[in-house]
């Protein structure tokens, strides 16, 4: 969900750089916003691996990348 003051930006990089679609800003913003961060989210990335928690048997584990329960020592 976006504010109207959000949506408003997302439509005004729409117009201005002649995109399709909101979803076409959107993306382009998102892969700007990533890349000014340090983060390559090329082709073949999962979005898993941007995320906070791991996933284990059980689905998400609490910060544990490697999919342990998060009790362990």
């Amino acid at each position: 969900m976006l504010s109207p003051e959000e949506l408003a930006a997302v439509d005004d990089f729409r117009f201005k750089h002649r995109m399709p679609t909101r979803a076409a800003a959107v993306r382009d913003l998102l892969r700007f916003g990533l890349a000014a961060a340090g983060v390559e989210a090329g082709a073949g990335v999962k979005s898993s691996s941007f995320g906070v928690f791991g996933r284990g048997p059980d689905g998400h584990t609490h910060g544990d990348p490697e999919g342990g329960n998060g009790t362990e020592p």
